[in-house]
């Protein structure tokens, strides 16, 4: 377990509030909100968003969750939303991990692997006897994916592959690709900060988004700001894109 250098997880732990963090992050973190002082107001939008996707997709009689860069435990994770369901959560950080397994242990319902997404051979190996890959899985990569410097729409066709027709695709995702030259500065005000953490992160603009999402339909509103789907809520952009899809 590295703790010298900041790690993404222990950050969004600390802006969320959590107590999962070390110095190296807090310290990471303070830098982060000395260029956009709305970082803890973005990571409690993709947070509130994972909740209505998880919300969405029960209520669309989804029962089977794959949870990628899932982070450490904090309000609201998806096998409290939707308690009936099959949960698997994916994360390489030691301490996310950890504190994940101690939360969820004795739920026969919920399993958490240390694995890298990038590798989604080994993700769904692991998770091969936990979620049964015949029916359709919902795949959820939130606040994740800028930090992975590969090709998003190779790893996630991966996925995409190994699930059936009628699985879903759920993603939030930085860019500086918005008509508002306000909310693109600051989100690549974000990425400076992150730059010399463990955790440097990798914006992509609409179209590479869009690539990354091949292969499944995009349920209205399609590409829009995590804060307005499904619909509006009325807070401020965060300049995070929330994209849900169905499989083809």
């Amino acid at each position: 377990m590295d703790v010298e250098r900041a790690n993404a997880a222990r950050i969004y732990d600390y802006f969320l509030g959590g107590a999962h963090h070390f110095e190296a992050d807090r310290v990471q973190a303070e830098r982060i909100l000395a260029g956009n002082p709305d970082m803890a107001h973005t990571c409690r939008a993709n947070r509130s968003y994972l909740g209505r996707v998880v919300r969405w997709c029960t209520a669309h009689g989804y029962d089977q969750f794959l949870d990628l860069g899932s982070g450490i435990p904090t309000v609201g994770n998806v096998h409290e939303i939707a308690p009936d369901a099959r949960v698997a959560y994916v994360d390489v950080e030691p301490v996310a991990v950890e504190y994940a397994r101690e939360l969820t242990a004795g739920l026969d319902t919920v399993t958490v692997v240390q694995a890298d997404l990038t590798v989604p051979h080994q993700v769904l190996e692991a998770v091969g006897g936990h979620l049964d890959l015949r029916r359709p899985v919902v795949v959820l990569a939130i606040a994740v994916l800028h930090f992975v410097d590969d090709d998003i729409a190779a790893i996630l066709g991966t996925y995409r592959d190994a699930t059936v027709g009628g699985s879903v695709l759920a993603i939030s995702h930085g860019s500086a690709d918005h008509d508002e030259p306000a909310l693109a500065a600051r989100t690549r005000a974000i990425q400076e900060g992150y730059r010399t953490s463990a955790s440097p992160v990798h914006l992509r603009d609409r179209s590479d988004l869009a690539r990354a999402v091949a292969g499944y339909d995009l349920v209205e509103p399609s590409m829009v700001d995590v804060v307005a789907w499904p619909e509006p809520t009325g807070e401020e952009a965060v300049g995070a894109y929330a994209l849900v899809g169905r499989k083809v």
